[in-house]
């Protein structure tokens, strides 16, 4: 309405004689009214049109309670360095929980998923910042836990949640940052944005994140920011597809990963530029190795490096293609390469516990155990929740070096992690013959059987990538000895 429109109504409105009564009647009770009444009645006039203003030109920030998705501030109770299970780090710790899926369709669950992972990926690029992996956050996923139980069981000082709904072409984010220590909210915020700015509002995120922890990047470091490789609308139909094909990865079976890799396929086409969808596919290819699937393990391995191999070339910076291309260099032998993406994975993710724990692989397969042990143990604090195979490879760093007991230990703690689990199986028949427990070392073989009946001992040494042929030999012979066929 016009200012002009404005005055024409309020002439009209004013000019019927029954509001001329009345205006005339409260000019005669305003006079009647004690001077000292007035004032304090202008004076919450005053304040009352104050804090109006100041309500629609502040930004607008809520805390959504806790049947929205995100626990309300009152129940917030705080951590106890003592009772942590780790030392605080050095430098500002976080963990970002799932975020809950508020839609209607249970189907978006990925698409929360692929948010908090895509925020985890920014923060773990960054030095000065300590990151949770996502095996270890997600541990949480769908149960009732308290902001202090998190920060305790993972030894971190902030956490985040938050919850996501998405509906048609818009998306609706709520987030929060808690300081565990003290209980208090750093920020808490309420997104509502269309869908095709997604990207920018990670990447917003992960900022304000970055200054809520007062972490500051020097010269040449940065968040890695997703926006550049998904823009427009073909790039959000990439980016989902992407997610949605890394869900059916995350699977772990061959029926999923066929899924997985006709998605990826398929993003491909779409965005040929997109180096995320070749990276996916090359770890859908290194899972078809692992798992035997595939009708030539050599061809596979191919596969596999020349997708890491495209990812790199149209975005050298991503962590994970070079993790993988450590691993793999390693299963054709050429370890110095190996060594080499090992190295630079780390340097490019230093939060990350894949890339920690797949270089520490590389070292142990290289005849380096002994500076495998404390990337590992980086990886298994990254991530305290998460992956048995890190207990795993750890077992087998310390049985190389010399640690027996400490290698049982580890291989222990992966089984607990994982009781259906060969691998810790393997690695303790091994030890146990090594130290002469011929007995114990039976009784893990009786265990690989019960769990693989049809377990080939020749098939399994085929998988082993030691460069030293006769640690590979030991390692066979102890299996041998220990009744396996």
């Amino acid at each position: 309405m016009t200012i002009e429109k404005f005055k024409r109504k309020l002439t009209v409105i004013f000019s019927s004689d029954r509001l001329a009564r009345l205006k005339k009647g409260a000019l005669k009770f305003w006079k009647s009214i004690p001077t000292a009444l007035k004032a304090a009645a202008t004076i919450v006039i005053a304040l009352n049109a104050g804090w109006q203003l100041y309500s629609r030109l502040t930004p607008s920030v809520e805390v959504i309670p806790k049947e929205k998705g995100i626990p309300s501030v009152s129940k917030i109770e705080v951590a106890s360095k003592e009772k942590m299970a780790f030392p605080l780090p050095d430098v500002p710790s976080i963990a970002v929980l799932p975020f809950v899926n508020m839609s209607e369709d249970p189907k978006q669950e990925f698409f929360c998923d692929g948010i908090t992972e895509s925020i985890i990926t920014a923060l773990s690029k960054v030095p000065s910042l300590f990151v949770i992996s996502r095996n270890s956050t997600f541990f949480y996923k769908g149960k009732p836990v308290k902001v202090k139980q998190v920060s305790e069981e993972l030894g971190v000082r902030y956490v985040m949640e938050g919850s996501v709904q998405r509906s048609s072409d818009r998306v609706r984010i709520t987030a929060q940052l808690i300081d565990a220590l003290s209980g208090n909210h750093l920020w808490a915020e309420r997104y509502d944005r269309e869908l095709k700015d997604l990207f920018a509002l990670q990447d917003e995120i992960t900022t304000k994140i970055l200054t809520a922890t007062q972490v500051k990047l020097t010269a040449g470091e940065r968040a890695s920011m997703v926006e550049k490789y998904f823009r427009g609308k073909q790039g959000l139909d990439c980016y989902l597809k992407i997610l949605e094909g890394s869900k059916y990865l995350q699977l772990h079976t061959i029926e999923a990963n066929s899924v997985a890799r006709r998605i990826a396929e398929e993003a491909i086409v779409m965005c040929p530029k997109i180096p995320w969808a070749y990276n996916l596919l090359a770890w859908i290819y290194r899972q078809e190795y692992r798992f035997g699937s595939a009708k030539s393990p050599g061809e596979t391995i191919e596969k596999t490096i020349e997708m890491a191999q495209k990812t790199l070339a149209l975005d050298d910076s991503i962590a994970e293609a070079h993790a993988l291309l450590s691993h793999m260099y390693c299963a054709i032998r050429e370890y110095d390469k190996a060594i080499a993406e090992g190295e630079r994975a780390v340097a490019l993710d230093p939060s990350g516990a894949v890339a920690h724990e797949w270089y520490a692989m590389t070292l142990i397969y290289a005849g380096q155990p002994d500076e495998a042990i404390p990337l590992l143990q980086k990886a298994i604090r990254l991530s305290p929740l998460g992956s048995t195979s890190n207990f795993v490879f750890l077992g087998h760093a310390l049985r190389m070096a010399g640690r027996f007991e400490d290698a049982v230990s580890a291989y222990k703690k992966a089984l607990q992690l994982s009781p259906h689990n060969i691998f810790p199986h393997i690695g303790l028949a091994v030890t146990y013959m090594q130290i002469g427990r011929e007995k114990e070392a039976r009784s893990e073989v009786e265990e690989i059987l019960r769990l693989n009946p049809k377990f080939s001992l020749d098939s399994f040494a085929k998988t082993l990538s030691y460069k030293d042929q006769s640690v590979t030999d030991n390692f066979v012979d102890a299996l041998r000895k220990a009744g396996l066929k």
